[in-house]
């Protein structure tokens, strides 16, 4: 087989790159910024004077993609949890607290306890909307849940803002099932939730570099794709900002690069747009951070606030809003945001008037794809009309949304259908 050639370094042609790497295929990545990871990455902020993640991301136990990636990239340790499936959440309006605990094995007999679901809720709302995994393409998740119940608002707003990064009147109920049933329908064991203890670059991305390039395979930095050309149904060479390569007939390439980049380079492509954004703040305490109302867990769910998902590690505090691009976030300047927000999370950790010591704004203005009824739509194929060339990427066709765990398959999907090019 020839060398399998990758366009970008996010955690799609990581993936891809490292499980061809370890079947002994001769990889190139090739990534035009200076470090590899995209949108799941750590870095040094020198305001901040620490190492932070670009974002957050919650891991469930479910995630088996991940979770292998992990394991064969030396890193199956990455990962802490609480040592069952909880999910405490805080209303900042009410004050109240509760936590969703999910029980073991397949009867959700934590639905039949009041003590472990939605205060005021009852058994017949999660039958009701027990219709999300009959919902048809083109039904969102409004349009399948009780929107009046307690239990959309403390349930299903959250799970979806979380997972598909929009509301529950944009994104598509079918993908957010895909996530139940692969998670919460099968029970506790596998609807854990999983963070990277060190941060994301430490769990995922480091490891993985230091992997592909112990088995021989080649990560280029800074090196920007420009132009591909083809020729006789195959790409026949790559034109980067500094060179061309060439390639043999044996050789095949893998695009896992965003939708609007892909758009650039093969403009008879329709995907999904890439344009659904993430508020991350950061806050630099001067000592740890009491971590008692977050129960077990390693983080907290925020209702009826700007702030969604507050992450405490040592003396940070990392909050996620997801759907910035749909509830108006982006619009807001940073210091109102850090103020409105700082109230939000003071209250949920019960911080008794401590204050932080550096704040850090980072705005993910593409970090998802659209993920609608229309956008899932436009999911692609993996495959294209060049016999050599394949896509990756959470906008690709992967049955689950734009996650870690849909960029891992996306990457390990592209992999097999190159290594079938010689089966």
């Amino acid at each position: 087989m020839g060398r399998v050639h990758i366009i970008g370094a996010g955690l799609s042609g990581l993936s891809a790159a490292a499980r061809l790497a370890d079947r002994g295929e001769e990889v190139v990545v090739y990534e035009s910024a200076q470090q590899a990871g995209g949108r799941c990455r750590s870095f040094y902020d020198k305001h901040l004077g620490c190492e932070i993640d670009n974002g957050n991301h919650l891991i469930m136990s479910g995630n088996h993609a991940a979770k292998k990636f992990l394991d064969l990239i030396g890193s199956k340790d990455a990962l802490i949890g609480p040592p069952f499936a909880i999910y405490p959440f805080v209303d900042i309006r009410t004050g109240e607290r509760w936590t969703v605990r999910i029980n073991e094995g397949f009867i959700p007999f934590w639905v039949l306890d009041k003590k472990w679901r939605v205060p005021d809720t009852k058994i017949s709302d999660y039958m009701r909307a027990g219709a999300i995994a009959f919902a048809g393409d083109e039904k969102t998740v409004a349009d399948i849940v009780d929107k009046d119940s307690k239990l959309y608002e403390c349930f299903w707003e959250p799970l979806t803002l979380a997972v598909l990064n929009t509301t529950p009147e944009i994104g598509q109920a079918k993908l957010l099932w895909s996530v139940i049933r692969e998670t919460f329908l099968l029970g506790g064991q596998a609807s854990t939730p999983l963070v990277a203890k060190d941060g994301l670059g430490p769990a995922f991305i480091d490891p993985a570099l230091k992997f592909i390039e112990s088995n021989g395979g080649i990560v280029r930095f800074g090196a920007r794709l420009k132009a591909f050309w083809p020729e006789g149904g195959r790409v026949a060479s790559l034109n980067f900002t500094d060179e061309t390569v060439t390639l043999d007939e044996e050789d095949s390439v893998i695009f896992a690069i965003p939708p609007s980049r892909l758009k650039q380079l093969m403009p008879e492509l329709d995907p999904p747009a890439d344009d659904a954004s993430i508020l991350n703040v950061h806050f630099r305490m001067a000592a740890p951070v009491d971590t008692k109302a977050l129960g077990a867990g390693p983080f907290i769910a925020l209702i009826s606030s700007l702030a969604q998902w507050v992450f405490v590690r040592g003396d940070v505090i990392s909050v996620t809003t997801s759907a910035a691009h749909a509830i108006g976030a982006d619009d807001q300047p940073n210091k109102e945001v850090v103020d409105h927000i700082w109230r939000e999370v003071s209250v949920a950790l019960d911080l008794d008037g401590k204050p932080y010591e550096k704040s850090r704004v980072i705005r993910e203005k593409r970090a998802t794809p659209d993920q609608s009824p229309a956008g899932a739509a436009k999911r692609l194929k993996l495959e294209t009309q060049y016999s050599n060339l394949f896509l990756a990427g959470d906008h690709t066709d992967t049955g689950v949304p734009a996650t870690i765990e849909g960029s891992i398959r996306s990457g390990e999907r592209a992999a097999e259908l190159v290594l079938g090019m010689t089966a």
